[in-house]
C-alpha cells in the first residue's frame, strides 16, 4: 500500500471512521440481483476492490480476500413503511457511523429497493482505496449515458492492481518526487527565461522565501477559533442534505462578481453556518473558522487511478460577515490568497512521511492538522448530463466526506446534470439535526441573487441622484 494510502488506513478511530458514505436516488425501482451483476461486472473490474486491507504496526499492503463473497458487500434494506427524506437520512446516518468489517475489502452498498416509487442505494467505502476524484471516475465506470445501451462484445479490461515490494514502493515514490521536482524546475526555468541574472536571483530567492513561510504557516498555525461546531466528539454522526441549485444560476451570480463557482457555494455555505449560530444564540461577529479543502495533485490524465493523490489547504470562512456580497469577496480574497500556495505539497509530504513510518508517529501529526481546523469541505465536479445505473436514471448523486481527529464537521459538494447538490455531516454531539443548517443554503443564495439584481439599479439610482435621470433618446 503506498504510504499516501496507509496514512488514510491509520486515520480510523472511534469517534471518525474514515469513509466515505454516498447516497445515489433512481428514479425507477430496481433488483437486488441487478446491482449486483452490475457490480461484478464493473465495480470489480478494479481488482483492488477484491482486496482487504492490512496493517500492522510499521506498515500496511493489500491483500487478496480469499473468501470474497459478493452477498457479503450488495445486501438489501426493508426499512418499514414509506420512506421519507429524512427517513433514509436517518438510515445512512446510522450506517455511516458503522464500521465497516476489517476482514473484508472495506466497501459496501445497501438497496432500499422501494423509495418515492424508485430505488436508493447506500455505498461505502473506505478512504484508503482511493479519494474523490478517482471515485467519481469508478462511478461513472458503472453508468451509461442512455438507459440500455448495446452491451459492448467481451468483458472490459480488468484495471490491474500492481503489487510491489516495500523497497520497490519507496523507490518508485522517490522517482515520482523526482519527477514533480523536474517538472516545477522546468517550469520555473521557463519563467526565468526571460528575464535577467539580478531578476532571476530575486525570483529565486521570492520562491524560496514563499515556501519557508507557507511551511511556517501551514505548521505554526494555532488551534481553531471556539466555537458550537468543535468540542468533544460521539461515535455517531447525523447526515442530511439540501435542494440542489441550479448550475446555470450559481454561475451567473459568480460572474456577475469576478468570482467563481467555488467562491459563491462555500459563502453561501458560511452562510447557513452564520444564520443556525444566530439562532443558537450564539455571538459570531468577527468569528472565522478554517476549513480543511482538498486540493487535486493527481497528473495530467491520471483520474482513473485508484488510491489518494491531493493535498490539503486551511481555508478560513468567513461566518462572522453579515452581508451576503461582503462574505463572497471575503471567500474568494482568501481562495486567492491560496491558489499560488505550497500548503497542499507540504501536506501531502507530510502525510506520505508518517504514512512510510510507525503508526505511533501518525497520531501527534494527526492531533496537529484536525486541531488547526472545524470543518472538511469539499467540491467535487461530476457528469452535466443524466446518468443511468441498471437502466434507472440518476435523480440524486450525494455523498460526505469523513472527518479526521478532532474535526466534527464535514461539508460535500457535488456537481451533477446541470445542479449543485450540498450534503452535511456532523456529529450528534454537536449538531444533532444538520438539515436544520444545510438546508439554509437555498435561502442565503437568494439572498446573494437578490444583491446582485440590485447591485446595478442601485449604481444607477446614485448616478441619476447626482446627474439627473438621463433624457431618452427619440
Amino acid at each position: 500500500m503506498s504510504s499516501g494510502d496507509t496514512a488514510w488506513l491509520r486515520m480510523d478511530s472511534p469517534t471518525n471512521l474514515m469513509m466515505i458514505t454516498g447516497v445515489i436516488v433512481l428514479h425507477d425501482r430496481i433488483r437486488l440481483d441487478e446491482v449486483r451483476r452490475l457490480i461484478e461486472q464493473r465495480f470489480l473490474n478494479f481488482q483492488r476492490f477484491r482486496m482487504r486491507a492490512n496493517q500492522d504496526m510499521t506498515g500496511a499492503w493489500w491483500e487478496e480476500d480469499p473468501d470474497f463473497d459478493i452477498a457479503n458487500h450488495v445486501v438489501a434494506l426493508n426499512p418499514p413503511g414509506n420512506l421519507s427524506q429524512r427517513g433514509l437520512e436517518d438510515l445512512a446516518s446510522k450506517i455511516a457511523s458503522t464500521p465497516l468489517n476489517p476482514q473484508r475489502p472495506l466497501w459496501q452498498y445497501q438497496l432500499i429497493e422501494d423509495f418515492r416509487g424508485g430505488s436508493a442505494l447506500i455505498m461505502r467505502i473506505h478512504h484508503c482505496y482511493a479519494d474523490g476524484i478517482a471515485l467519481i471516475q469508478v462511478l461513472l465506470s458503472m453508468t451509461d449515458t442512455e438507459p440500455y445501451p448495446k452491451e459492448a462484445a467481451g468483458k472490459p479490461p480488468r484495471q490491474a492492481h500492481h503489487s510491489r515490494r516495500l523497497l520497490d514502493q519507496i523507490a518508485a515514490e522517490a522517482l515520482a518526487l523526482g519527477k514533480r521536482g523536474e517538472r516545477l524546475g522546468r517550469e520555473f526555468l521557463h519563467e526565468l527565461r526571460d528575464q535577467s541574472a539580478p531578476e532571476m536571483v530575486t525570483s529565486l530567492i521570492r520562491k524560496g522565501s514563499d515556501f519557508a513561510f507557507d511551511l511556517a504557516r501551514f505548521v505554526l498555525k494555532p488551534p481553531d477559533a471556539v466555537s458550537r461546531y468543535r468540542g468533544e466528539l460521539s461515535p455517531m454522526k447525523r447526515v442530511a442534505w439540501a435542494t440542489p441549485l441550479p448550475l446555470s444560476e450559481v454561475k451567473a451570480v459568480g460572474k456577475a462578481h469576478s468570482c467563481t463557482v467555488n467562491d459563491v457555494v462555500l459563502s453561501c455555505v458560511a452562510g447557513a453556518l452564520r444564520t443556525w449560530l444566530v439562532e443558537q444564540g450564539d455571538e459570531v461577529e468577527g468569528l472565522e473558522i478554517n476549513a480543511t479543502v482538498p486540493v487535486n495533485l493527481r497528473p495530467p490524465g491520471g483520474a482513473n487511478r485508484l488510491g489518494n493523490y491531493f493535498g490539503l489547504v486551511f481555508l478560513g470562512i468567513p461566518i462572522g460577515i453579515e452581508d451576503p456580497l461582503a462574505r463572497l469577496h471575503a471567500v474568494a480574497a482568501n481562495m486567492a490568497d491560496l491558489k499560488r500556495s505550497f500548503q497542499p505539497q507540504i501536506s501531502l509530504g507530510m502525510l506520505s512521511l508518517v504514512g512510510r513510518g510507525p503508526s505511533i508517529l501518525q497520531r501527534p501529526v494527526l492531533e496537529m492538522f484536525s486541531s488547526k481546523a472545524t470543518t472538511v469541505m469539499t467540491n467535487v465536479p461530476g457528469p452535466q448530463r443524466p446518468l443511468y445505473f441498471a437502466g434507472s436514471e440518476i435523480d440524486q448523486l450525494l455523498f460526505w466526506v469523513p472527518q479526521s481527529g478532532s474535526i466534527g464537521m464535514g461539508v460535500s459538494i457535488l456537481s451533477y446534470n446541470g445542479k449543485v447538490q450540498f450534503g452535511l455531516m456532523t456529529d450528534r454531539n454537536l449538531v444533532a439535526r444538520p438539515g436544520q443548517i444545510i438546508r439554509r443554503v437555498a435561502d442565503e443564495f437568494e439572498k446573494l441573487v437578490l444583491v446582485t439584481l440590485m447591485k446595478p439599479w442601485q449604481q444607477n439610482a446614485n448616478t441619476e441622484a447626482k446627474n439627473g435621470p438621463k433624457r431618452r433618446k427619440e
